[in-house]
């Protein structure tokens, strides 16, 4: 018997390892990719393992991020191998287990249908959204785990809704919040569904809500008083967006067309797929609550994905980050997923045998034709990156750059007392070890004046990194006189002297 049920989820387990696997030989030439955030996340871990203390590279707290994911990467150095290093395996581990626990999740969902497990298998093991994150020293990898591990967590609250597992799923969205701040998406998903799980009665249902929500932001609490007694701000410096909620409804959609496996031609049309899907999500909600199929793993998919996606568009609306991506998407994507496909096998149950068997020709070939377009997109992906290298830190273009060998081999040619500033900081940290300080944002308008007032310093300028957020070479060259040192296609050294 014993034997039986574990032989059950062998083929979870192959689907596992075969996430695993790919992972391997997406970073087998480089390792993965690395971002200005993955070099944050990196040292602060070794800030964490080295000293117990949450010191990023740049010498100041890490406040931007919540510190679960670099407390997590820490665990590396008990292994004698630092984040980066480490990150291969690490990545690896984690998309597999997300993979089992969604195989694990699909086997018990009713009605069970086992191609419509492996097609959803598949496709999370293909897809490039999901790839690209787990190829990268990123904290979408372990956020995206605990978004899982929260669904099946919080199922089993609603089909026995005891203390012990109001805790429990309160604990790993706890552990979510302190993994990306987009964890609170969490946060409401669990309340509201708690809240209209209506086994209980309405009081005893408004106290375990109040209870989970307590629970689940109280590590995030502490964090952010840290965070503002250590440095005056709870979560870092934040800006106003610049992006009208408009804006960000077409750039939702524009990645919503990538997963779809969508042409450029279909992106004038981000703005409408995007109300569709959301409009089309929520009423397919109403209906599950109406119908009392909330309690299941889709109902609970169902609830994030809407959560999350209204979540992120009025955050991007309302605070200044990067364009609307699949990155920052991509922890919906599972969810979504499930959300969108789950009828499927739901109709198909309401039919006899002959005709649920050849009406399951259909969705099967649909998926087919997505899994194709996913296959020759990460083909032509492993293409270039088995021969350069992940897009980042560790590809070739900086493996084998000229100015990145002479800043490594040339640490001591800077005055000492004298400050080093860069467009890049976390480049020169990344490959040399030194620390340099970053060029003022032109936004921050008091930071760059104190800036532009220094008499001397160093300049360290990466010529492929344009950020025209940052004060420019130009903007400097205005009020200092820039002597050049050392000059590469790539980049170069300058001393820099107030007339």
């Amino acid at each position: 018997m014993l034997f039986s049920r574990y032989f059950k989820n062998i083929d979870t387990l192959i689907a596992a390892i075969a996430g695993y696997y790919i992972i391997q030989l997406f970073t087998a030439y480089s390792g993965v990719g690395i971002s200005p955030d993955s070099i944050m996340y990196a040292s602060t871990a070794e800030s964490i393992y080295k000293h117990g203390n949450l010191i990023t590279f740049n010498g100041t707290p890490m406040v931007f991020f919540p510190v679960f994911y670099p407390a997590f990467l820490s665990i590396s150095f008990l292994f004698g191998y630092n984040a980066v290093e480490a990150a291969p395996v690490i990545n690896g581990l984690l998309f597999a287990a997300t993979i089992f626990l969604c195989g694990w999740m699909l086997s018990r969902s009713k009605p069970a249908y086992m191609i419509y497990k492996w097609l959803i298998l598949i496709t999370i093991i293909l897809s490039p959204a999901l790839l690209e994150i787990f190829t990268y020293l990123w904290s979408e990898t372990l956020f995206v785990l605990l978004i899982m591990l929260f669904v099946v967590t919080l199922k089993q609250y609603i089909d026995k809704p005891t203390l012990k597992w109001l805790l429990l799923s309160a604990f790993v969205a706890a552990l979510c919040c302190l993994t990306r701040y987009a964890g609170l998406a969490i946060v409401a998903t669990g309340g509201l569904l708690i809240l209209i799980h209506n086994i209980l009665p309405f009081k005893k249902r408004i106290l375990h809500t109040l209870a989970f929500g307590f629970a689940s932001v109280s590590l995030l609490a502490i964090n952010m008083l840290v965070n503002q007694f250590a440095t005056g701000l709870a979560t870092g410096t934040r800006k106003p967006s610049v992006t009208p909620f408009s804006e960000n409804l077409y750039y939702f959609g524009v990645v919503l067309c990538d997963w779809l496996g969508l042409n450029e031609t279909a992106h004038p049309y981000g703005s409408a797929l995007t109300i569709i899907i959301i409009v089309a999500l929520i009423v397919g909600f109403i209906l599950v609550v109406l119908k009392d199929r909330v309690k299941t793993y889709a109902g609970i998919c169902m609830a994030f994905t809407i959560i999350y996606s209204l979540f992120i568009l009025i955050i991007a609306t309302i605070s200044r980050f990067e364009q609307l991506s699949s990155r920052l998407l991509s922890p919906m994507f599972i969810p979504m997923l499930v959300a969108c496909t789950f009828w499927v096998p739901s109709m198909l149950s309401t039919l006899k045998k002959p005709q649920r068997i050849w009406l399951s020709f259909l969705p099967v070939l649909i998926m087919a034709g997505f899994l194709y377009n996913y296959t020759l997109i990460n083909l032509l992906r492993y293409e270039w990156e088995f021969e350069y290298g992940v897009p980042g830190y560790t590809d070739d273009d900086w493996n084998k750059s000229a100015f990145v060998s002479f800043l490594k081999k040339n640490k001591n040619i800077y005055k000492p007392g004298v400050p080093i500033y860069s467009d890049a900081d976390e480049a020169v940290y990344f490959f040399t070890g030194m620390h340099a300080k970053l060029v003022p944002h032109r936004y921050f308008k008091t930071d760059a004046d104190k800036f532009l007032q220094q008499e001397h310093y160093y300049l360290i300028w990466f010529t492929h990194l344009a950020n025209k957020e940052l004060l420019g070479l130009e903007d400097i060259k205005k009020v200092h006189q820039l002597k050049k040192l050392h000059e590469f296609e790539e980049g170069a050294v300058y001393e820099v002297l107030k007339p």
